[in-house]
């Protein structure tokens, strides 16, 4: 008998995207990939606790002209920072507290500290294993760079693009942005000009008395931005990342850089 015919099936490696693969890449992960199992799930169960007080909430932070707005504001951006509440559904509540003047720089405020606690923690957490893996692959290397690690305009263009849409998940964008070692100016920045406009829309939302999750109406507006956003967003970054493959694939690129490594 061969040694092809010993040979047991789990000595195959396993599908690109099997049960094991996935595992094994999580556990490669290390602690990134505990968070970002976090930042998938947590916020959603966050936001079903928090629908069910939203009213008792934003009426006690309405009796406490002086204490509610500082309160309102620490704790949206801790609970936004450790991915245990998601942005809007506190913003939704900073508008039915305060109104639109004072509960959108709050929660314009708040957010924007909740992103730099989010890097902070994920920055800390994931390391360098991210980019290992990414490193490991020619072509994830360098899109990449050419997104995140080019010049600081684009960088910040990208930031600002992926945080703009009311769809792009919160908790689990700051761990990719910190994991894949984006400069902290540039990651900050962005984040702020693209989570301001739709924080501020949902702040007003609140302010009016129009709860996103019950307003048809509303549902129905929301969903159609995300779609055009998401889809103005994966058009620029696909063209960049398309650009930048062509110009590392194209033959007289190959050849530079084997005549450099031969120099």
């Amino acid at each position: 008998m061969t040694a092809s015919n010993n040979a047991a099936p789990d000595d195959r490696p396993p599908a690109p995207w099997s049960r094991a693969s996935v595992i094994a890449f999580l556990r490669r992960l290390g602690p990134a990939g505990i968070l970002a199992v976090i930042a998938s799930a947590l916020p959603f169960f966050g936001e079903l606790a928090l629908i069910g007080v939203i009213a008792y909430l934003s009426g006690w932070l309405r009796t406490h002209p002086h204490l509610g707005p500082a309160l309102y504001s620490s704790l949206f951006a801790l609970t936004a920072g450790l991915a245990m509440l998601p942005t809007h559904i506190q913003s939704l509540l900073g508008g039915y507290a305060f109104g639109f003047r004072i509960g959108a720089p709050c929660a314009i405020a708040a957010v924007s500290a909740a992103s730099l606690l989010g890097f902070a923690i994920a920055r800390r957490a994931s390391g360098d294993r991210v980019v290992r893996l990414i490193n490991e692959h020619a072509k994830w290397r360098v899109v990449n760079d050419a997104l995140l690690h080019g010049s600081f305009w684009r960088t910040l263009l990208i930031v600002t693009l992926v945080r703009v849409p009311p769809s792009s998940p919160f908790a689990l964008t700051n761990l990719v942005l910190a994991s894949t070692r984006v400069p902290l100016p540039a990651y900050l920045l962005g984040s702020v000009i693209g989570l301001a406009p739709r924080t501020a829309v949902v702040v007003y939302l609140g302010s009016v008395g129009k709860d996103l999750t019950s307003s048809a109406a509303s549902g129905k507006w929301m969903l159609v931005i995300s779609v055009v956003l998401a889809l103005i967003v994966i058009a620029v970054i696909g063209h960049i990342a398309n650009k930048a493959l062509a110009h590392v694939t194209r033959p007289d690129a190959t050849s530079d850089d084997q005549t450099g490594r031969a120099a």
